[in-house]
């Protein structure tokens, strides 16, 4: 069986989320801005594969940064993730903000 395929917009979001960890994120928990955004991904993500929709309860629930990375695991893959969590954590801390 394959892995399921995810809409361009629901991996795009994921990793704007990452990416955009220090503006969507205060306190390891989705600010105002992030949540809009995961809620966006969300409505997405559950019209696209319903069988996620306890998944995304679950972060909407806690709200915190290490819940949704598992989902963006499931989403990006690990490896994408590590790469992406990687990468913003070696970039200055100015450039980080100027993220997209």
């Amino acid at each position: 069986m394959r892995p399921p395929s995810f809409g361009r917009d629901v991996k795009t979001l994921a990793r704007k989320l990452i990416i955009g960890r220090d503006k969507y994120f205060s306190d390891d928990s989705f600010n105002s801005e992030g949540r809009k955004v995961f809620e966006e991904l969300a409505r997405m993500l559950v019209f696209e594969h319903p069988y996620y929709k306890k998944r995304v309860r679950e972060v909407r629930r806690k709200g915190d940064f290490t819940t949704f990375i598992k989902l963006a695991e499931v989403i990006l893959g690990e490896e994408e993730v590590k790469t992406l969590l990687s990468t913003t954590m070696n970039q200055p801390y100015d450039e980080r903000r100027s993220s997209p």
